[in-house]
């Protein structure tokens, strides 16, 4: 292979395999759900979707943009479209270099780069850095996005006045930023990832449902509500959002459900305490 006259270099050819693409999605031999197959590549979404949850973060920042209007919906499509191309290309490159049945692991870009030979080892700890500023900067991404979320239940009355309070030169929301993030580092040091990731991904899934099923209800209930975003195509946006986020879900095992259904008790449990406490009308 030639390009302008010059050959490819030799670190650099016969890297993706293309036979360890064959079958393209390994059939579920065993017969349990999730396990490849079909249902292995819905479980396998379902658990990765809380990588998704920085998008969410984008649109509680809304309040500190200059034209939420106009940057808002550049800046959650421009990076949906880009990091899903990312994931896509990363992973296709990934298993061409390894097979899968050898990716199974918590670092599987490092193992692909190890197994691909001595002349990319040299990449092996560049990932490895990379991996761990990548981590960092999506754990700080979903504290961001928290602080504001409790900065915003707090004016509504439904969190303690704590968490309105704002650092007096960042204008940013500090106490609420210190108690997240120490709840964060509790939590990540008790509970294992995979339970927390299976979480994470559910509640994410439940809350983006809820979305799609609030934007179709304030259409009918609120018709004149002065409306800055408004979706393209309601109610078929919406319900296929309902009916992807559905089926995700569904795919997660049965003891995420169980942690998803005791999370919800005790949050509707205290929920009412907090709207009478606070004097907020419970809604009808």
């Amino acid at each position: 292979m030639r390009r302008r006259g010059r050959s490819v270099p030799d670190e650099l050819a016969g890297v993706a395999h293309p036979a360890n693409w064959h079958p393209f999605v390994p059939p579920n031999t065993s017969g349990r759900f999730g396990e490849f197959g079909v249902s292995g590549v819905l479980r396998g979404a379902a658990l990765m979707f809380f990588a998704y949850i920085g998008f969410d973060t984008v649109s509680t920042l809304a309040q500190e943009s200059r034209r939420p209007q106009r940057d808002l919906p550049i800046g959650l499509l421009g990076s949906l479209g880009i990091c899903a191309a990312l994931y896509v290309g990363v992973a296709a490159v990934m298993t061409g270099m390894v097979s899968y049945r050898h990716l199974d692991v918590a670092n599987p870009i490092t193992v692909a780069l190890a197994q691909a030979g001595p002349d990319l080892a040299w990449l092996v700890p560049i990932v490895g850095v990379g991996a761990i500023l990548g981590l960092a900067s999506a754990v700080l991404s979903s504290l961001l996005g928290q602080s504001r979320i409790f900065y915003a239940m707090a004016r509504d009355g439904l969190l303690p006045p704590l968490f309105l309070r704002v650092h007096s030169r960042f204008g940013t929301p500090l106490a609420g930023t210190i108690i997240v993030g120490a709840f964060a580092a509790l939590i990540a040091g008790l509970f294992p990832i995979e339970v927390l990731g299976e979480l994470v991904s559910i509640g994410t899934l439940l809350a983006f449902m809820s979305v799609c099923v609030d934007v179709m209800v304030m259409r009918r209930s609120h018709p004149h509500l002065p409306r800055i975003f408004r979706v393209p195509w309601s109610p078929l946006v919406p319900s296929l959002g309902i009916a992807c986020c559905a089926v995700l879900m569904l795919s997660l095992p049965a003891a995420t459900w169980i942690r998803l259904l005791v999370w919800m008790v005790l949050g509707l449990l205290i929920y009412p305490v907090l709207l009478r406490r606070r004097k907020v009308p419970l809604p009808t």
